[in-house]
């Protein structure tokens, strides 16, 4: 059974003069246990909108979002949320730490609403997670300390405390110079490959998307295959998702 699958996935929002505005259309993608999946798409191709669909923070308009073979709009949004918070691990570009906090308790922030064993052990946890990402030296630390590579595995740990199934990076290095970025690249790798868990990366870097086991392009809310050497795009003007999420609320 596939981890997730999207069938004939389509997202619209209405605009201020009542017309739809088609983010994704008929986006077809299944995700296995252990895949390694990139997603190249340039800003306004819709990946901020497809990794909301991931994530079961939004759901289609049209056709089917399946995790674990249920479709995902047949659940209660409190189980979609537990399932999130159980089962899926985000990383982000812009790291969003709490400032003010420690590494370890920014790395705890998952497991405040864990249960059982989870909950009572989360501090300890947090900090073999941090351990394992390099930074069993830094665990008191505060983000204004940390340099930009460390404060990305801080917040990887954080995404990887609960031992999440599916992790979706979202541009993970892109705040990051070359070296850093590669060793941030390297350790998601490994912890993929020990934990049989499924990585989507969404990048706008070929070089990253090439890390891949399957590569994709997103070209205004359409995804296609693509090999490792042909994971680039035309730069085509195309509403981005905050555009968009502007033009509705504004």
């Amino acid at each position: 059974m596939s981890l997730l699958e999207l069938d004939d996935v389509t997202r619209t929002v209405p605009l201020p003069d009542g017309d739809p505005l088609t983010i994704l259309s008929g986006v077809d993608l299944t995700v296995e246990p252990g895949d390694r999946v990139s997603i190249v798409g340039r800003s306004g191709s819709g990946k901020s909108t497809l990794l909301n669909m991931l994530g079961l923070l939004d759901l289609p308009t049209t056709g089917t979002l399946s995790f674990d073979g249920v479709d995902v709009r047949t659940m209660r949004s409190g189980r979609r949320d537990r399932l999130r918070g159980s089962d899926i691990g985000f990383i982000f570009q812009q790291f969003n730490l709490l400032e003010g906090r420690t590494a370890t308790e920014n790395a705890v922030v998952p497991l405040i609403y864990a249960s059982g064993s989870s909950f009572w052990r989360r501090e300890r946890l947090a900090r073999e997670m941090l351990e394992r990402v390099g930074l069993g030296h830094r665990l008191d630390s505060l983000p204004g300390s940390l340099s930009g590579g460390e404060q990305q595995r801080v917040a990887i740990a954080r995404a990887l405390v609960r031992s999440p199934r599916l992790i979706l990076a979202d541009e993970p290095t892109g705040a990051l110079d070359l070296e850093t970025g590669q060793s941030v690249m390297d350790l998601l790798d490994e912890i993929v490959e020990e934990r049989e868990a499924a990585l989507v990366v969404i990048t706008h870097d070929p070089a990253i998307a090439a890390r891949g086991d399957r590569h994709f392009r997103l070209v205004k809310g359409t995804l296609t295959a693509a090999s490792s050497s042909s994971a680039t795009i035309d730069d085509e003007p195309f509403p981005s998702d905050r555009d968009v999420t502007a033009e509705v609320t504004g």
